[in-house]
Parts: structure tokens; C-alpha cells; sequence
């Protein structure tokens, strides 16, 4: 009698540990866990396993635990199919749903790349492109966005647009943001470069912080060596101070961009053209940046090399972006020569080799 009385307490002890153990299971599933990602894209990286994904989303919080996981996707689950991606998930947000959104490999950002030296013309381009709106935004609607300066306000106040403010680089962008979203990341970036003692050096050396960013883009759109970008800043330093115009092809080439009248070739109109941007025939920097900066640009700006040259040009030899600085204008047009022979010469074989493919 007292082993019946025994077995019936163990059956008794077991059924309630089963409906315990049920309860628990059940409601870690299914209980709405909240947490602090929400507005965050957690990346889910190809090839990791169940067991390091479910470990890696109770580590940023959005699963309360993972053992009710780990059991319900071994017994119940599909543990092949959670899939790597891009998730944003809401909070609160129960376990199951967590699963169901593992299942879906979501990518829920754009990837938007923003090369060095663009220009907010090719920047409104590729965010036109990458962030279509219903109705359609065109690239003169995104441009229009860009002449909101109220973000950058404290840095340059006399800035007209936000040229020279969205920092090239990588972005992943969550998608269905707007294209004004999109330029307020690229400007908030270029703000986390910007240091605070930047303005401060800038007026020791006589300058806005604007003028420095603005010269910043003519040193980015001169060389993409960054090495020379001291030298090329002591150069428009050497330029300005004998009042001599500047003589950057990329100021016309982006005049042309701002009229609607760029073909990819420099023409002699683009040279000629009355424009204050237009550094063969204008002294003194151009009224703003014409192109993304990066960092290192803006260092150069800042303190920028004293030397004698006044010229450069490419160094066809190395043929590796770098270039050959000239004292004299002498020198500078034999090294000028040879490079327009080399750049005749590399025409000659483009058509050449254009010919071939036909």
C-alpha cells in the first residue's frame, strides 16, 4: 500500500514537472521579449550555424534565452532553414516570430557606394537609382534635397548646397529609406570625421571652415595618392598667395555637370566658360567644394606642405596615379609633353582595341 501511495506521489511529481516544464517551453516561445534593437540591422553572416545564430540574437538581446529555442528547433523546427541576411526586428517580438523571420532571409538594407570625388550630381544619380519612390523621384528632386544646408549650418553658414558634406564611403542603408534619409546618413558621417578643432585650425591659418573643406575637394579631385595631397595643398597655397588661377580641370568639369553639359570630354567651351568655379581664368578658390572629401584631404588642407612648385602633372612612368612636380614652367611643359604623348598614345590603342571587339 505505502509503494502505491509512493508511485501515485512520483506520477503526481511528474505530471505537475510536465506541465511545468510545458508551461515554461510555451511561454519562452511565445512571450513578447522587448529590446533595444529595434531600429538596428542585425546581420546574420553566411555560414553560421543554428546554434551560433540563436546564440548570437540572445547576445543582442531580441531572445530572452535560447534554450527553449535550441529544444523547439530540434524537435519541432527546421534548423536548416534559417537563413543568413539582413534583419530588423520590432520589439517586442516572441521567439516563434523571431524563427519565422529567420526563415525569410531578409536583406533589409541598400548598399550605397559613394566612391571618392563624387559630385552631388553622380551622388543625386545613384540615389535616384537605389531608392526609387512611388511616384518616382528624378535626380533634379534629389539635388533640390541637397541644397537643404540646415544640417551642416554650424560648420559652413555660408554654404549654398551640401557639396563636399556627404562623406564617400559604403553605406548600408535600411531599405524603404527616402533619398532625404539617405543624405542626411552620408552628411551625419561626414560630421563624425569632422572635428570640432578643425574650425579652430582653420581660422589660425586664415581660413572658413568652408575654404578648407572647398580646397579639400580640389586636393580629392587632383590626386588619389594620398601622400601627394600635402604637396598638392602646399601647390594651391603657392598658387593663391602669387595670384595665379588655380588651373584645375575638375572645376570645369564640374561647371559643365552644373549645366547640364557634360559629355565626359573636356571641351574648349568648358575652358572659357565665366563661371566663379572656372579655375583657368578665375584667381582664388572656387565659391565651394566641387566634390566629396575625405579625411585625409581635409589634413592637407589644414597643413599643407610648404615647397617651390607651382605644376604638376601625371608621372606617365609610373603610370600609378602619382605625378612630377615643377618649380618652373619650363620644365612643367616638357613633363607636359610627354604626357600628352602618352595620352595620345593610350587613345590610339582604345580605338584600336574598340575596333577589334566589333
Amino acid at each position: 500500500m505505502r509503494f502505491v501511495k509512493l508511485l501515485f506521489l512520483l506520477m503526481i511529481v511528474a505530471v505537475l514537472a510536465l506541465v511545468g516544464a510545458s508551461y515554461w517551453f510555451y511561454s519562452s516561445l511565445t512571450t513578447p521579449v522587448a529590446h533595444q534593437k529595434a531600429e538596428e540591422i542585425i546581420v546574420i553572416e553566411r555560414g553560421s550555424t543554428p546554434a551560433q545564430i540563436v546564440s548570437k540574437l540572445r547576445s543582442e538581446g531580441v531572445l530572452g534565452g535560447d534554450t527553449a529555442v535550441r529544444i523547439y528547433l530540434r524537435l519541432f523546427g527546421n534548423a536548416s532553414a534559417l537563413q543568413a541576411g539582413e534583419y530588423q526586428f520590432k520589439s517586442p517580438i516572441t521567439a516563434l516570430e523571431v524563427l519565422k523571420e529567420l526563415e525569410k532571409g531578409e536583406v533589409q538594407t541598400v548598399r550605397l557606394t559613394i566612391p571618392e570625388g563624387f559630385t552631388r550630381f553622380d551622388i543625386a544619380k545613384r540615389i535616384a537609382a537605389n531608392f526609387p519612390q512611388e511616384p518616382p523621384v528624378s535626380e533634379e528632386q534629389v539635388l533640390k534635397l541637397m541644397d537643404d544646408t540646415s544640417l551642416i549650418r554650424d560648420i559652413a553658414p555660408t554654404a549654398k548646397n551640401l557639396e563636399g558634406y556627404m562623406y564617400p564611403s559604403t553605406y548600408n542603408v535600411p531599405k524603404g529609406a527616402s533619398p532625404a534619409d539617405a543624405i542626411k546618413i552620408m552628411v551625419e558621417q561626414f560630421r563624425k570625421f569632422w572635428k570640432p578643432e578643425w574650425a579652430e585650425k582653420a581660422r589660425s591659418i586664415g581660413r572658413t571652415p568652408h575654404e578648407i573643406v572647398t580646397i579639400a575637394s580640389l586636393i580629392e579631385t587632383e590626386t588619389g595618392v594620398e601622400s601627394e595631397r600635402p604637396i598638392v595643398a602646399g601647390i594651391i597655397n603657392n598658387r593663391l598667395a602669387r595670384n595665379i588661377p588655380l588651373g584645375i580641370d575638375q572645376t570645369n568639369v564640374y561647371i559643365a555637370k552644373m549645366l547640364g553639359k557634360w559629355d565626359g570630354t573636356i571641351h574648349k567651351s568648358d575652358l572659357e566658360v565665366d563661371s566663379p568655379y572656372n579655375t583657368r581664368i578665375k584667381t582664388g578658390i572656387p565659391p565651394g567644394p566641387i566634390s566629396s572629401v575625405t579625411e585625409s584631404s581635409i589634413r592637407a588642407a589644414l597643413d599643407p606642405q610648404p615647397n617651390d612648385y607651382l605644376f604638376y602633372v601625371r608621372n606617365v612612368d609610373a603610370n600609378d596615379g602619382s605625378h612630377w612636380f615643377y618649380s618652373s614652367a619650363a620644365e612643367f611643359e616638357k613633363g607636359k609633353t610627354k604626357y600628352q604623348r602618352w595620352l595620345e598614345q593610350e587613345r590610339i590603342e582604345k580605338r584600336a582595341n574598340e575596333a577589334n571587339s566589333q
